[in-house]
């Protein structure tokens, strides 16, 4: 429901095919009550749940409570990048009582399918897995046992320590909107092609083009590059994507752990307020970063500036795909999603790069190709929903101070994932210390102070940032109000 993700689920639905099994492909964002619906006109022996988004882990437990409450008995398979085998054992098992398997990676699939349904070997199986959960159930109540949490108001005064008097803020060329519409496609693929996570989503790892010679994988990954390549003429030279983009930059400030956007630089008006989530581990000597700690405090009295985009390599990607997909040419539909998503990011990168030029400190960088692929440039570009800023919904402020949908075709889902699938977007922060990090978990505190900031009841931020909670939502006594409409 709500995810729009589906290559991995589609090379596990063609490794089980391959194996002679009767596989029932209900595509993308799948509510519980039409999985389960189906499941019983098929007689299924199993049913497997995929996501990608964060949102997902929340609604796979909700459908292991749905075959709970109508008496389902098959076995449930988890997948997907943000799954996991301690996910699985202390969120979803517990929802339902019969078999629920993580599996890592298609490769692994029909072995756990053919175990499950063994009639000699089953049992045994299920009794492994039940042990397996058992154990990661003890092993993460002694990890939120041990993890000690500052609070947020220690966190805030560990900050990341930024002279702002000595500090140079670099104004961008424009503020506002501008739109980007059909990106060359090849400039995209000869200079910001990123090869080494197309490979990964094939579950083929290892860094390219080192790949192509490794001893293991070197033949399977050099026959698909070859596949992927042809596909790769047919694509530009027939324009079959159209790659689009909008950005937008604004005088801004920080407040705290949030940001105010202005619509000019007398500051008079806020246009929106993004909010920031600020790490609460114990972490001695290092800051407890938080984005807005790279954005000039308001009480400095220093003008500072932020960005955002999105981007997309367009509904054409689907729409070339579903025409190898009604010739049942599965490979090669996978391979047209596998590229637009490379598409995708490469766009990112090459906005990126257009963007710092305009705010200046880009235009003296002279980057190698390789330099490029990994970032190796002042700023940094953080997504709603990833590990700096977990939480999805701040995409749908982003979305709207950029207007995304009418200015680059990019829509959200009622769980923030972006379609077409084959889109990215974020926030461009230029201050040279800006960087990367993961947020870990949070208090309690910090999620009552973040529901406040954001007008939003404490259990709609439980929900967002479930994986991020250092404690149990359900011991915790909370001020329970309803959440604004527009939430």
């Amino acid at each position: 429901k709500g995810d729009v993700h589906d290559i991995g689920k589609n090379i596990v639905a063609v490794v089980l095919a391959c194996n002679n099994y009767d596989v029932v492909d209900m595509g993308v964002m799948v509510p519980s009550e039409k999985i389960l619906e189906r499941a019983k006109e098929e007689k299924a022996d199993i049913i497997g749940l995929s996501g990608l988004i964060t949102p997902s882990l929340d609604e796979m437990v909700h459908v292991a409570s749905e075959m709970q409450r109508e008496g389902f008995e098959v076995p449930l398979l988890i997948g997907g990048a943000t799954t996991s085998k301690a996910h699985t054992a202390v969120k979803i098992d517990p929802a339902y009582e019969h078999p629920v398997v993580h599996v890592l990676d298609a490769s692994r699939v029909t072995g756990v399918v053919s175990k499950l349904l063994s009639d000699k070997g089953r049992d045994d199986y299920i009794a492994e897995i039940n042990a397996e959960h058992d154990k990661q159930r003890e092993r993460h109540a002694g990890q939120q046992k041990d993890r000690k949490l500052v609070s947020i108001e220690d966190a805030r005064t560990n900050a990341v320590p930024i002279d702002w008097d000595n500090t140079t803020i670099d104004k961008p060329s424009f503020t506002g909107i501008r739109t980007f519409d059909d990106i060359p496609l090849e400039t995209l693929v000869e200079d910001y092609f990123d090869w080494t996570p197309f490979f990964q989503a094939w579950e083929l790892s290892g860094r390219y083009p080192q790949i192509l010679e490794d001893e293991v994988v070197g033949t399977q990954a050099t026959e698909l590059f070859n596949d992927a390549k042809k596909m790769l003429d047919t694509i530009v030279k027939e324009k079959k994507f159209r790659a689009k983009a909008v950005v937008g930059f604004y005088p801004a400030n920080s407040i705290g752990d949030d940001i105010e956007l202005y619509s000019d630089e007398d500051r008079s008006q806020v246009v929106t307020t993004f909010h920031t989530l600020r790490q609460q581990s114990d972490r001695g000597k290092r800051p407890n970063f938080a984005l807005a700690d790279f954005v000039a405090p308001k009480d400095s009295g220093r003008i500072d500036y932020v960005g955002g985009f999105a981007v997309t390599a367009g509904p054409e990607v689907e729409t070339f795909a579903k025409t190898f997909e009604d010739k049942n040419d599965d490979y090669n539909s996978i391979l047209i999603k596998a590229l637009g998503d490379r598409f995708a990011e490469a766009c990112a990168e090459y906005i990126h790069k257009q963007m710092r030029d305009e705010w200046g400190f880009g235009k003296d960088e002279n980057l190698s190709h390789d330099d490029l692929i990994r970032e190796k440039y002042r700023g940094i570009r953080p997504a709603p929903g990833y590990p700096a800023c977990p939480d999805h919904t701040e995409k749908r402020i982003l979305f709207d101070l950029l207007e995304a949908e009418k200015n680059a075709g990019v829509e959200l889902t009622e769980n923030f994932a972006m379609y077409p699938g084959s889109s990215v977007s974020g926030l461009y922060f230029g201050h040279p210390e800006s960087r990367y990090f993961g947020l870990g978990k949070i208090g309690r505190d910090q999620v009552e102070d973040y529901a406040k900031r954001k007008g939003v009841d404490t259990a709609w931020v439980e929900k967002w940032l479930a994986p991020n909670l250092g404690y149990d939502p359900k011991t915790a006594k909370t001020k329970k109000e309803p959440a604004p409409a527009e939430a």
